[in-house]
């Protein structure tokens, strides 16, 4: 990690699970890195937007262990290499999480200033966001915890808003209070009066301060936090924090564990077209609209529709005669709502986790390290995947205990351990894969390698491997 005097570091904060954007994003492949409003995921996005501000040093990231894969291929998908990846075990909100890189930077830099930055924001307004953080920097500098509220345009419930307290000489504010989300009635004053701004989420403090703060206001987090970066362990280029003391940390905002107590608040304004992306109907705020007021996306066809969302992911999507909808389409999932109650697609990904569907973990195509699978079918012993690994990438030395498999290549050459024996297949040549045998798959060339794997077997879950060597650390 880079260190100076007057260092800005961006810290990501990326532990959201997006269930407001189901069914695109899912538990294991979430909002951020989902690219929704143009080529780039919002985690690429965010983390370009940060490295942009004059002066930013190496990122550090504090993300779901589980998404640390994702997280690394979009990075190298960018050509940052060398940013600190630290891995939470499971979420705990945004509070512990900046103190996790808050205690990383402090030991090299104590007056390190730290950036913020949710990893699912969207801002048209680039300049104008690099402007708010340059605003902002002298106050945090001077010992201040700054919070960044965005002009507000129109009476919006599903926002926390802050009041602007009295202003200085160079732009920045008191805060005179946070409020939760409001009624629309509430939420309508607030938007007449001026005094009221959205509650971004972003935050920029000296690392040292954070951690004072955070000592003072709530000591426990502050605590397990420490005592599980004292047992950090470095996993190639994950740093991990010691997983049994975190999961005992208390879940709680920035917010509600610093910002409401301290007195060291500071609040600068930020207009630069900003957004949460907290449901389908802010995308279709913000999203590039046709002449009839659409947002469209995939293989759309639409006939006296408007102002509606309509996105396609797998299959030919239309309508006719609607007005002001969500539709979202995927391999194995449709969502429609109006736009009004679109929020409310969270109660049905409640609803459905309890009773036990995958479709809210994954979706039919699952990451890897090495690639991605995708299921093409199942019934109750049978399963055909397509399975894509990347050059150069193997999975693991594993066996099954109560499945066998079938691969045949059709796409590249594979490299193949079976037991004793090891062999290459070319295209249209295949193999089997007994019960309780070791196998290992790997592809040595500069292009994607494609197999089809037919599973059989009485149990085809994939909690049924057993692994005895993997270039990804994986248990």
């Amino acid at each position: 990690m880079q260190s100076a005097s007057d260092s800005l570091i961006p810290v990501i904060l990326s532990g959201g699970s997006g269930t407001r954007l189901w069914p695109l994003s899912r538990q294991q492949h979430p909002k951020q890195f989902l690219p929704l409003l143009s080529e780039r995921s919002l985690f690429q996005t965010t983390l370009l937007r940060a490295r942009a501000i004059p002066g930013a040093l190496t990122p550090v990231m504090v993300v779901n262990e589980a998404h640390r894969f994702l997280v690394r291929e979009q990075l190298a998908e960018l050509g940052i290499e060398d940013a600190d990846i630290l891995l939470e075990p499971v979420g705990r909100n945004t509070a512990p999480a900046l103190a996790l890189a808050a205690l990383r930077v402090v030991a090299m830099n104590s007056a390190a200033l730290l950036l913020a930055l949710p990893a699912d924001h969207h801002m048209k307004n680039t300049a104008g966001f690099a402007e708010a953080i340059a605003r902002g920097i002298p106050a945090a500098r001077a010992g201040a915890l700054v919070v960044f509220g965005v002009v507000p345009t129109h009476a919006h419930t599903a926002y926390g808003y802050i009041r602007k307290g009295a202003p200085s000489s160079d732009g920045v504010y008191a805060v005179a209070g946070f409020t939760e989300k409001p009624d629309v009635e509430r939420a309508t004053h607030y938007l007449q009066g001026g005094e009221f701004l959205w509650n971004s989420g972003m935050f920029l403090v000296r690392a040292d301060v954070y951690l004072r703060e955070l000592n003072t206001h709530a000591t426990d987090i502050a605590e397990a936090v420490s005592k599980a970066m004292e047992n950090l362990q470095q996993d190639g280029v994950f740093l991990r924090p010691d997983p049994d003391i975190f999961r005992s940390c208390r879940s709680q905002s920035i917010d509600y564990a610093v910002m409401e107590h301290t007195h060291a608040g500071k609040l600068v304004e930020l207009d630069a077209g900003w957004s949460d992306l907290g449901s389908w109907g802010s995308l279709l705020a913000v999203g590039a609209k046709a002449q009839d007021g659409n947002v469209t996306r995939g293989n759309v066809l639409l006939q006296d529709v408007s102002g509606s969302l309509v996105f396609a992911s797998d299959r030919l999507v239309t309508a006719i005669g609607l007005r002001d909808q969500v539709v979202v389409e995927t391999a194995d999932a449709v969502f429609v709502a109006p736009v009004n109650r679109a929020q409310e697609c969270k109660l049905l990904v409640e609803t459905l986790r309890r009773s036990d569907r995958d479709v809210t973990e994954n979706h039919l195509r699952v990451h890897r390290p090495w690639g991605w699978y995708e299921c093409l079918a199942r019934d109750a012993r049978m399963q055909v995947k397509r399975i894509h690994i990347s050059p150069g990438a193997s999975l693991s030395l594993q066996l099954h205990h109560r499945r066998a498999e079938h691969w045949v290549v059709v796409k590249g050459e594979a490299d193949v351990i079976r037991g004793e024996q090891q062999f290459r297949l070319k295209e249209n040549e295949s193999t089997y894969i007994p019960v309780d045998t070791k196998h290992r798959l790997q592809n040595p060339g500069t292009l994607p390698l494609e197999i089809i794997e037919v599973q059989s077997g009485e149990y085809l879950g994939e909690d049924d491997i057993v692994r005895f060597d993997d270039d990804y650390g994986r248990r």
